[in-house]
């Protein structure tokens, strides 16, 4: 008997596995349209791409030529990196196109009349939509979050080097709060050399002075294993005690000052250098910090996130638009689908730049695009073919 119902839970076990396995709803219609929608995206980055190649090589070259850049470092540190970025950063366009060419071709050869016909609902059709565009948003968002910000880095410091020669690395008039109730001020920063000059460091307790790190200069350890560890040449510590005062100085002083040279250096872009888990520590820190300087980092955070669930409207729009067999074929759809996913990038644009120079929350500012396009997703799939 006990061994009936064993078998009974083995059997029960393997239907409830087979209930949670959502590749089970995928019937042999549903590959089909997966593989021409993820067959076509492919196809559409890589002839968008190509073509933005040569038109950036055909801008740069002289530039590459004039700054002597190694033909290696052109196409491993520059277009490698190039590539998935800007692959990533109009995926919205590509998934668009892909989806409007794909199924306008399929309606014009009255594939999905037959479907319909058959008894299949708009909304069933949709399934194998649904499922591409969520395996590209989670390739889209592991890649913007984890993958293309490193290779960002290089990408500039290329663009640093052969392609623009600028970089900002100094900065003056640097004040910042390190720590609860500690101020550091540096009157001049050269990130090269990782050193500081005119340093001073202020401890405050109950909002009175208790202490004053100065030193001619200070340096940044690349080489300690802890972080945040300086060296500070030339210093003088003033210890205050009530009314009385306590002086030292000394020629070199090891420290650990809770700031790194990413604190002290803002450059334009740096925001995209930065993995998800980076920006949001980064994000967090500055703000205990009481530094304002911190809302493209939270736009760019959020908007990673908004950007991969645009795969799901976008598609919900492309298909509704193309799915019905009209004279004229896909011209019309492409057409629309450009200006909408255009229209889309632009919006984009602006709420981050509402969101920097507006007050305009940065959650909100990120996610204003989608907030319009389901309104327009959910006009298009009323108007779909039933």
């Amino acid at each position: 008997m006990r061994k009936y119902v064993d078998i009974l839970k083995t059997l029960l076990r393997k239907v409830e596995i087979g209930k949670l396995n959502p590749f089970v709803y995928l019937k042999k219609m549903d590959w089909y349209i997966i593989r021409k929608f993820i067959g076509t995206y492919i196809y559409s980055i890589l002839l968008i791409i190509s073509v933005s190649i040569v038109f950036d090589v055909n801008e740069n070259l002289a530039k590459f030529t004039s700054y002597n850049a190694p033909m290696r470092a052109i196409v491993f540190d520059y277009y490698a990196n190039f590539i998935p970025y800007f692959a990533n950063l109009f995926s919205p366009l590509f998934v668009f196109i892909a989806v409007i060419f794909f199924t306008s071709k399929l309606a014009g050869n009255s594939e999905i009349i037959a479907m319909l016909a058959c008894g299949m609902s708009f909304r069933r059709l949709l399934r194998p939509y649904l499922v591409s565009a969520a395996l590209i948003a989670a390739l889209n968002f592991f890649l913007g979050a984890y993958i293309i910000p490193k290779g960002t880095v290089v990408r500039h410091d290329f663009e640093s080097l052969y392609k623009n020669n600028k970089k900002n690395t100094t900065a003056n008039n640097i004040q910042l709060m390190v720590d609860k109730g500690v101020v550091a001020y540096i009157s001049q920063y050269d990130n090269t050399r990782k050193t500081g000059y005119g340093f001073s460091l202020y401890k405050f307790e109950n909002k009175k002075l208790v202490s004053n790190l100065t030193a001619n200069v200070i340096q940044y350890d690349t080489i300690a294993e802890e972080r945040y560890h300086w060296k500070a040449r030339s210093y003088k510590i003033r210890t205050l005690k009530g009314m009385r005062e306590q002086i030292t100085s000394g020629i070199e002083l090891d420290t650990i000052i809770q700031m790194e040279p990413m604190d002290l250096i803002f450059s334009k872009g740096q925001q995209e250098t930065f993995t998800s888990p980076e920006l949001k520590r980064y994000i967090s820190k500055q703000q205990e910090r009481g530094s304002s300087n911190v809302v493209q980092y939270e736009v760019e955070y959020h908007k990673r996130i908004a950007a991969s669930f645009a795969s799901f409207i976008l598609t919900i729009i492309g298909a509704s638009l193309s799915s019905r067999k009209r004279k004229g074929g896909m011209g019309l759809y492409l057409g629309i689908g450009l200006a909408l996913s255009f229209a889309y990038i632009m919006l984009q644009t602006i709420s981050a730049t509402f969101a920097i120079n507006a007050s305009t929350p940065p959650i909100i500012a990120a996610w204003i695009p989608n907030f319009i396009y389901v309104f327009i997703a959910y006009y298009c799939y009323k108007q779909a073919p039933s």
